[in-house]
């Protein structure tokens, strides 16, 4: 398995002025394999802690913040001597050690020389149960599922990949049979890593589905295991009625799915645990598609998506063959896991910034809107090769952007308003709208 972020945690390893890093990421997206194969690859010695299951280890930072006392701890606790330069020291589930997160200033202020990754799966959760954070003092990487990129290599396709990032589209196109099977099982499949590797090991769906399912349980254990007993009912309501709500032509979060008559400050605390522990993604909407577009941001209207694909296909149950050989009854949901998708591809790309507009009086709606340097790209996304995109003219003849992507099942092709990117190349929508600004 490869992991886009080796390369910036590489990057991170070299800095000058490095501080501790940490990672951040939902539960099983694979931050705890990601430190340790950057330990392995480039490091000769790991010092690995994990807080949750060394009981010892969580009162480490009580007494005080003295690096050479808690150094010495730790090559007690692992058999390995930190030394700088040489051994990465892994704080893993920071969060379930009191004070583990403050240390991280004092070995920023007093042992800079040491390199120290840490990460947590609850961690924004910790931080919101007054925690005390060392603002400044820490660097941040942020883990998503595997993109389809990431599920390319790992399914042995590099040789797709390279045509991808070198913009052959005339081979794309030739193998576009290939790109549109491997994408379909993308949909079903997702980006978790476990669910990854098993597949490309054996293909067996029926597996992908089981651990999928044990993964959606995990998190529905979370809700009673760390959230507040009286919003545990609110976090499951607002989870379980994502499917309905993407499922909508009209995908704006609508509280009164969730429960009839239900108001925006009833659900505003799940909402945010939900959030805070990157099992969802709010997407707001913009009231004018101008610059900044976090200025314009209405905060009363988003769409909430949750952080993969395959996870939503489990979450609905979906068979596989209505997936891949395709159903009339699927042809609505498919709009939804198509959006998901695209989502799921953006959000790892931390160059843009991202939301959806709509008109006033929801005449038209724009999929996604993102700011990209100094341009805002409205992209419209179609799961087939439906090439009407009536919402994108309308945007493109009242704001005249100088980029429109209809992302759809079509070949790559510029035309005079739009540009058509397809569906399974959309990892690379980014670089090509930075090449088309030089």
């Amino acid at each position: 398995m490869r992991r886009k972020l080796l390369e910036q945690l590489k990057e991170w390893k070299i800095k000058g002025n490095r501080k501790p890093l940490v990672i951040r990421g939902a539960r099983q997206v694979g931050k705890t394999w990601l430190m340790k194969e950057f330990a392995r690859t480039e490091y000769e010695k790991c010092a690995y802690i994990n807080f949750e299951s060394d009981l010892q280890l969580k009162s480490l930072f009580l007494q005080d913040f003295d690096i050479n006392r808690i150094l010495l701890s730790i090559q007690v606790a692992t058999g390995v001597k930190p030394e700088p330069g040489n051994t990465l020291i892994i704080f893993d589930e920071i969060q379930e050690a009191e004070r583990a997160i403050s240390s991280l200033k004092y070995f920023c202020e007093n042992a800079p020389e040491y390199h120290i990754v840490a990460a947590g799966s609850l961690l924004g959760i910790a931080l919101h149960q007054n925690t005390s954070f060392p603002v400044g003092k820490v660097e941040f990487l942020d883990l998503y599922p595997l993109t389809f990129t990431e599920f390319l290599q790992a399914m042995g396709e590099d040789a797709l990949v390279d045509l991808q990032q070198q913009k052959q589209w005339d081979l794309i196109t030739v193998f576009k049979t290939k790109y549109i099977q491997l994408l379909r099982q993308y949909y079903y499949v997702g980006g978790m890593p476990e669910v990854v590797v098993r597949y490309s090991q054996n293909r067996d769906l029926n597996e992908v589905r089981q651990i999928q399912q044990q993964i959606l349980d995990s998190y529905e254990q979370d809700f009673s295991k760390h959230a507040p007993a009286d919003v545990v009912p609110r976090i499951r309501m607002v989870w379980n009625s994502i499917p309905s709500q993407l499922a909508r032509e009209n995908k704006k979060f609508v509280y009164g799915l969730v429960k009839q008559g239900a108001r925006a400050k009833d659900f505003e605390l799940a909402l945010a645990w939900l959030m805070d522990c990157g099992l969802v993604h709010k997407i707001s909407r913009v009231s004018k598609p101008a610059l900044p577009l976090k200025a314009y941001e209405d905060f009363g209207a988003f769409k909430l998506f949750i952080l993969d694909t395959g996870l939503l296909a489990a979450m609905v149950n979906l068979d596989v063959k209505t997936l891949l050989d395709g159903n009339e009854l699927f042809e609505e949901f498919k709009g939804a896991l198509s959006e998901q998708y695209v989502l799921q591809q953006l959000v790892a790309d931390k160059r843009v910034s991202l939301y959806y507009w709509s008109a006033e009086k929801s005449t038209a709606e724009i999929d996604f809107l993102i700011q990209y340097r100094d341009r805002v790209i409205p992209i419209e996304v179609k799961a087939e090769e439906n090439l009407q995109a009536k919402s994108l003219r309308s945007f493109v003849q009242k704001y005249l952007p100088k980029i429109a992507i209809r992302s759809s099942m079509s070949d790559f092709r510029e035309e005079e308003w739009l540009t058509n990117f397809p569906l399974y190349s959309v990892c690379e929508l980014t670089t090509y709208i930075k090449d088309k600004q030089v």
